[in-house]
């Protein structure tokens, strides 16, 4: 699926197809509607840009006491902890 905005709305904006990606990435990442890496997949950032765009807005990645855990099993399971 593609969606379509109208160049009047991209210009707008004052901002560059990528700049406006990235908006609407971190905003539906903000949202918990996609993951940081579909977000980071879709823009093309690397990690530490896409943590960079979100510490230049207030925000960090969403990472609670169930992702730890699910991390710590993993490390577990690879003889890494």
């Amino acid at each position: 699926m593609s969606v379509t905005i109208p160049d009047d709305i991209v210009q707008s904006t004052q901002m560059t197809e990528e700049e406006l990606e990235v908006e609407i990435a971190i905003m539906l990442y903000k949202q918990q509607k996609i993951s940081s890496g579909k977000a980071r997949a879709w823009t093309g950032l690397t990690v530490i840009e896409f943590q960079h765009e979100l510490a230049k807005r207030g925000l960090f990645i969403n990472y609670d006491v169930e992702d730890l855990e699910a991390d710590i099993k993993t490390l577990q399971s690879l003889d890494l902890l």
